[in-house]
């Protein structure tokens, strides 16, 4: 029903910053709340950022005040800007799709490094 690849992972220095992207395909991409999630290696895939259709937002307390997550519906696009990056954040990103707070459709992932 919906295929979604990210984009915009890459290496960089503590305290820097990255926008991560993800573009969606599929019909009613505007019904479903969209989410970022995150695994570092060997840990298990913990959620980041989520925006539901209507907009509202809801972050992980370990991202709130750096994160920004955003959406364009024209698009088909969910966004993921980071700010104030810290070596803990690298992890593979991923982007995921949903309704009725069941994930139901998953990126690749993207890699995201953060050097101390």
């Amino acid at each position: 029903q919906v295929q979604l690849v990210e984009s915009g992972g890459g290496l960089v220095q503590a305290g820097g910053s990255l926008r991560l992207s993800c573009a969606a395909s599929g019909r009613t991409f505007s019904s479903y709340a969209m989410g970022w999630f995150r695994q570092a290696p060997g840990k298990e895939r913990e959620f980041v950022a989520q925006i539901w259709s209507a907009g509202a937002l809801y972050y992980a307390d370990s991202v709130k005040g750096r994160f920004t997550i955003s959406r364009d519906n024209a698009k088909n696009t969910v966004n993921l800007q980071m700010n104030n990056l810290k070596p803990e954040d690298t992890a593979v990103y991923y982007c995921a799709a949903g309704t009725q707070s069941i994930w139901s459709y998953w990126g690749q992932g993207t890699q995201v490094t953060v050097s101390s």
